[in-house]
This record gives structure tokens, sequence and C-alpha cells, in this order.
């Protein structure tokens, strides 16, 4: 039976425990105590915290950067304790781990809060980058460094500098980190305090220092704000290059300030006088202008007055022959053209000009060098359905109507005589300016034709040519046999006309041209006149005139003589 003169194992413990505190050994593990360095042998530190048995700690991790470790005896230090005791019977104690578990223990209470963390860049991976924050290692991803990509990150490594931590996992030992948010955010506040110091209105000197198609940015000493392309010059400016280059000091005035946005828009050409001042007592409606054509379109072109003062010519008004062609066939860019103010609105900064108003109607030009009466020549441009178009001086084209290219002849027929690219003569008939039309005819100019445009007479019973009336018999002499009938003259020096194939006699026999020879003479009656007053005559008008005549001198149908006898008897007392 054992006594307590005889102590057993367990006794031996529960002593040890007592004179060691009390504390259990399992409880040290995986946690961060204070110990006290008892010697420092070689190149590690002994360190008492407290257990059944000392640790070592390499000295190394007692130093910072490449500095000396600064440890003496008796200096008390903060260790985590790995293992209460190892295979040699000593507690495993890491001065590193422990600064890591202090360091993230920091570092979640500041996540917490949102806090920046102080940190140092000390390394690259893929990606990005390795940052030291007090022992525990961070994660910089390459778009995080800056706000605006980084060449060179040299300059940045080994520094002492702010960090936002993105995201955190203890458990996986990540943490994600940006030195752009701090940057942001100290640019944000920066830009705060700079636009509360500006105006709307205020007019103060810039660096440009981003030059794009639209426009250009400008420093304005810590805050961006930007000088849109139309907003350089009132005059065009294709690109921003033509007025300023990167690095040039610029005054500029800021026109908007958006306090939402922040963002700053500035303006060079509201520091000029603006040429628009006076614009409709400058350039009154009618007045001829030299301008420069600095911008074509498929509308129109862009006609510069002066610096800042442009107006448009519509395609409509650019030539005055010249339909549906686009303006670039008309005029070309920086070509210097005289045109004409037709309008002027200074309200919304447009002039209405016109280019085909400076220069002649062509219409008129050709109704003076060329009145009615007078004989042209052109070429046959076109054909169509009821006439032929002839080009004329001037770039005008004057039409011959089917009607009035021959005598005695029209539709196709009268069509096919001429062919696209003949040179042909025709006389002036009209001239309508307003319409922009001349009207020609060919078949005036045939033998005998009365002249255009002569003195029409009027008579009873109708309008004739010289003594000729309609209605009148008279005696014409064959000058022409056709198909299509006769080309005769009255008297021996009258006006010529035309009989028709169906005017020839009342029968279908009668109405045969080839009975008739060239020199014949016979009685027709006069029908009626063309328009350019040339009679036409008929042999079956004066059968059935006579006819009538006889009827009504020597009885009727019903008197029992037949019409034999009564033609017969008035031709024989005729």
């Amino acid at each position: 039976m054992a006594t307590s003169a005889n102590p057993t194992r367990d006794d031996f413990a529960r002593m040890l425990d007592e004179q060691l505190g009390g504390v259990a050994d399992d409880g040290f593990e995986g946690r961060v105590v204070k110990g006290t360095v008892t010697a420092i042998e070689n190149d590690k530190a002994v360190i008492d915290v407290g257990l059944k048995s000392e640790g070592r700690v390499a000295l190394r991790e007692f130093a910072r950067g490449e500095g000396e470790h600064g440890l003496k005896v008796g200096d008390e230090v903060e260790v985590y304790v790995d293992r209460v005791e190892n295979a040699d019977g000593e507690a495993m104690l890491s001065r590193d781990r422990a600064r890591r578990e202090a360091a993230w223990d920091k570092l979640e209470n500041e996540f917490g809060e949102g806090k920046r963390v102080e940190g140092t860049i000390f390394g690259r991976v893929k990606g990005g980058f390795t940052v030291d924050l007090d022992g525990a290692v961070a994660f910089l991803p390459g778009s995080q460094v800056d706000i605006r990509p980084v060449r060179d990150v040299a300059p940045l490594m080994d520094v002492p500098q702010p960090f936002q931590i993105l995201k955190m996992d203890r458990r996986r030992g990540n943490i994600v980190v940006s030195r752009r948010a701090v940057l942001e955010e100290t640019r944000a506040e920066q830009r705060s305090e700079l636009i509360d110091k500006l105006s709307e209105g205020q007019v103060i000197e810039g660096v440009v220092k981003n030059i794009t198609d639209y426009g250009a940015f400008v420093d304005l000493g810590g805050i961006d704000g930007l000088l849109h392309v139309t907003d350089m010059s009132y005059k065009r400016v294709n690109h921003p290059n033509e007025v300023i280059n990167i690095g040039d000091t610029v005054t500029v005035q800021i026109i908007r300030i958006n306090q939402d946005t922040q963002r700053i828009s500035l303006g060079m050409k509201q520091l000029e006088s603006d040429p628009w001042d006076g614009a409709t007592v400058k350039y009154p409606v009618g007045a001829k202008l030299s301008g420069t054509v600095t911008n074509i379109t498929e509308y129109g072109a862009f006609v510069e007055l002066e610096a800042g003062i442009e107006g448009l010519v519509h395609v409509s008004e650019m030539s005055w022959t010249k339909k549906n062609v686009h303006p670039g066939k008309i005029v070309s860019t920086s070509q210097e053209v005289e045109v004409m103010v037709l309008e002027v609105d200074s309200d919304k900064r447009r002039i209405s000009l016109g280019l085909k108003q400076a220069q002649q109607n062509p219409w008129e030009a050709f109704a003076e060098k060329h009145p009615v009466g007078s004989t042209v020549e052109g070429e046959v441009k076109n054909a169509t359905e009821f006439g032929l178009f002839i080009g004329l001086d001037g770039d005008v084209d004057g039409m011959v109507h089917m009607s009035d290219i021959a005598w005695g002849i029209s539709g196709e027929d009268a069509l096919a005589l001429h062919r696209k690219g003949e040179t042909v003569q025709a006389v002036v008939l009209d001239v309508d300016i307003e319409k922009e039309r001349i009207s020609l005819g060919m078949k005036q100019l045939e033998r005998g034709a009365p002249a255009a445009g002569g003195t029409a007479s009027a008579a009873a019973g109708g309008t004739g040519t010289g003594s000729l009336r309609r209605g009148e018999v008279t005696t014409v002499t064959i000058l022409e046999v056709r198909d299509g009938g006769l080309e005769v003259q009255a008297g021996e020096d009258g006006a010529t006309g035309f009989i028709k194939r169906s005017d020839l006699g009342r029968d279908r026999d009668e109405q045969r041209p080839d009975r008739f020879q060239v020199g014949q003479k016979l009685d027709a009656m006069v029908t009626g006149f063309d328009r350019s007053k040339k009679p036409n005559f008929s042999v079956k008008a004066r059968q059935l005139a006579e006819e009538k005549e006889a009827v009504e001198q020597y009885g009727s149908s019903d008197s029992g003589a037949s019409l034999g006898d009564i033609l017969g008897e008035a031709l024989k007392n005729r």
C-alpha cells in the first residue's frame, strides 16, 4: 500500500506543475506569448516562455531588413509557440510567426475600419507584386499599382507607402491590397479642394497634358479640364493639333463645372471677340462676297467668309445647270469662290449662301444673245418620246418638239430623222427664263417656212399668214411629194404648207400621194395654221365645202335630182 512517504510518478508530475505555476503546457501551442531572452548562443537566442523547457530562435528572425538583431540577455520579446516540446525536449518558438500573427490581428482591425495600411513592395510575382505589411505578405495586382499604367516600378520598390486592403482571408492566408485606390482617394480629395477654389467664368492658365481627336486635357494645377475642339476657336478646327501642342501653356476660361462628376469644361474662343456680333449688318442679303471652301458634304459646301464665320451653299444653290451632282464635282476644298448671301440667322449662327446666284442666269444670257427668231446650232444630246434636246451655248439645253422637227411628219418618224451626237440648226421659238425652258423649231428653217415670231393678222373667220385666211380656197403648187402628204406653196412666192395624206380627197383612192407630181397645181382650202403660223391645206375640205354649197343653191336630195345632177349643174354654171 502506497503512503505519503513513497510518492508515485503522478505525484511528481503534479508537484512539478505546481512548481511551474500550474500552467498546462498544451494551452501554449498556437499562441503568441511573451518570453525572456536568457542567453545568446552563436546565431540563436535562448528564450524562456514559462514552459518546462526553453526554446531557441534564430537571431535573423529578430533582424529588420539588413540591420542587426539588437537583442541582449534579459530582453522581453513576443514569440509564437509552435510546439511545447520537440524531440530534443525543447520548445519550438518563432519570432516571424509571432510577427505575422500580430500583423494579421492589426490588419483585420484596420480592414474592418476601412483604414489605410503601410507596407513595402519587395518582390515581383505573376500578375503583380508582393507587399510586406509589417510581417504579413499581401498581393498587389498590376492593375492596382497606379491610376495609369506604370512602365517602371523600380522607384516604388522597398519604399514604405500606404495601401488599401481590398480583401483578406486569414484561414487561407490571402491579402489583396491596392495602391491605386489610395491615389484615387487622395486625388479626389485634392480635386474637391481645387474645385472649391474655381468658379465658372474664371480665367486661368493651364498646361496641355494630352490631346485627342475631340479636344485636349489641360492640367489646372492638380485637376484636369477638357478643352473641346469646338471651343478652341471660332474658326473651323479639324484637329486640336492645328491650334495647340502637348506641353503648351494656355489661357482658358472655365465654361462649366459639374459638381456631381467633378468635370470641368474649358474654352479658349470665349476669350476672343465673337465674329457673329453684327453679322446681319456685315453680311446683308443679296451681297456678293468672296470666300474659301472649307468642307464639302453630300448636301453642300461650307464657305468661310472670315475667321469664325462660315456659310452653307446648299447643293441646290450650287449650279444653274448641273442638277443632282455631288458638290465635290463643282467645287474643291480651299478653292476661292464668289457667293451671294441668301439668308442670315445670327441667333442660330447660320448663313445660307448661293454659288449660282453670283453668276449670270444662263437662260437670261441666252435670251440676250439669241432672241426669238434667231438661228442657233447645237448637238442632239437626247431624244425623248416628245422631242429632241439640243445642247446650246452657256451649257443650257433647248427642246425641239416632235411637231417642230419637220413638216408633215411627227411622232417616232420625226424623232428618227436625227440621231444623238448630230449637229443641227434650229430657230428659237420661245425662252422662258423663270421655268428655265428654251423652245426650238427645226422645220421653220425649211424652204418657204414663215419667220418665227412673225406678226399674225386677224380677219373674219380666223387667223392667217399674209393674205391667206382660214376657210379660203386657193391654188397651190406641189413642191414635194412625201408618203405622208404633199409639201405645197400658195401662189408664186406665198407661204408653204402641207396637205396631209388623209386630206388629199374624199375617197381612199384619191388619198394616194403618188398620183401627184412636183409642179402640179391644185385647189385646196386653208384649214388652219400651226404654232409657227404656217398654213395647213386640204383638198378634201374644199370638196366638202363645194358639195354643201351646191346643195344649198340647187336643191336637196328630196327634190328628185341626184347629187351628180346637182354637182354637174353647179360645175357647168361655174
